[in-house]
């Protein structure tokens, strides 16, 4: 059975060129363009992994929805990688880092995301789910 990727972002450019990569390589995709309609198809399909972006319709809304996904104990184990362009966005001088409590994610993307980048780490992060240490 094809191993399912739930993509939340509301670029819609961005969710195409993705599902299309990621279809190519056998993975089933689904997205929703926020992170309230994310989170209930989370709940609903209970994707193999999420790649989330933080800026939708708030700018911090990616970050608020990784937290809220590690507290559904339905979803704390579906690891989520964050992808987004908010440093670039925002000129942040600095990058973000998983963190158990404020940002509970697998690992942060900054876009544009190389396509082998992007395919290594679903395969990486899909991998240490059915494969805990």
């Amino acid at each position: 059975m094809a191993q399912k990727v739930l993509i939340i972002d509301d670029d819609p450019e961005f969710v195409e060129a993705t599902s299309n990569l990621l279809d190519a390589q056998g993975y089933k995709v689904n997205s929703a363009p926020n992170g309230k309609l994310g989170v209930a198809k989370a709940k609903e399909e209970k994707p193999d992994i999420i790649l989330l972006d933080v800026m939708m319709t708030r700018n911090t809304e990616g970050f608020e929805v990784a937290r809220e996904l590690n507290k559904d104990k339905k979803l704390q184990k579906v690891p989520v990688i964050i992808i987004t362009g908010v440093r670039r966005e925002m000129s942040l001088p600095f990058g973000f880092e998983p963190d158990d409590a404020w940002l509970p994610v697998k690992g942060v993307l900054e876009k544009p995301v190389k396509p082998n980048v992007l395919l290594k780490t679903v395969a990486q992060c899909i991998g240490e789910k059915s494969n805990p240490a």
